[in-house]
């Protein structure tokens, strides 16, 4: 694995740690939701580097990279695909909606750190080999 995709891995398990602390010690379902989709953002970011040896510098990029990638990727699920448009969706909403002060629930927010969990587990996996 090359040096820049191993950074990238490092710091989404450092924003699954974070996800769990927001959600565990604070109890705060916004920021650990949007922590978590970050920490899927850098998995799929160290995939895009490792296959093509760039980083998209966007969300929409790494996405879109991220969308074409994972078509070759049989060792990806259905469900890796989607988290990203999804999560992005939920820091977007954490980020900008004003109808509410809670956005993500708790119960919302374990399931994003547990997708975003299963995700970065993934793409590590792949870039093992």
């Amino acid at each position: 694995m090359k040096p820049e995709a191993a950074n990238c891995l490092r710091k989404a398990r450092t924003y699954l740690r974070r996800a769990n602390n927001w959600l565990n010690a604070i109890h705060e379902g916004d920021e650990a939701a949007r922590v978590a989709y970050l920490a899927g953002f850098h998995a799929a970011q160290a995939l895009i580097f490792e296959r093509t040896g760039k980083i998209a510098k966007t969300h929409r990029g790494v996405r879109s990279e991220f969308t074409r990638l994972a078509a070759q990727e049989p060792q990806l699920d259905g469900s890796s695909t989607q988290f990203l448009g999804r999560g992005y969706q939920r820091k977007e909403a954490v980020d900008y909606d004003t109808s509410s002060d809670e956005i993500v629930t708790e119960a919302e927010a374990r399931e994003m750190i547990e997708a975003a969990t299963s995700f970065v587990d993934q793409i590590a996996a792949i870039l093992a080999k």
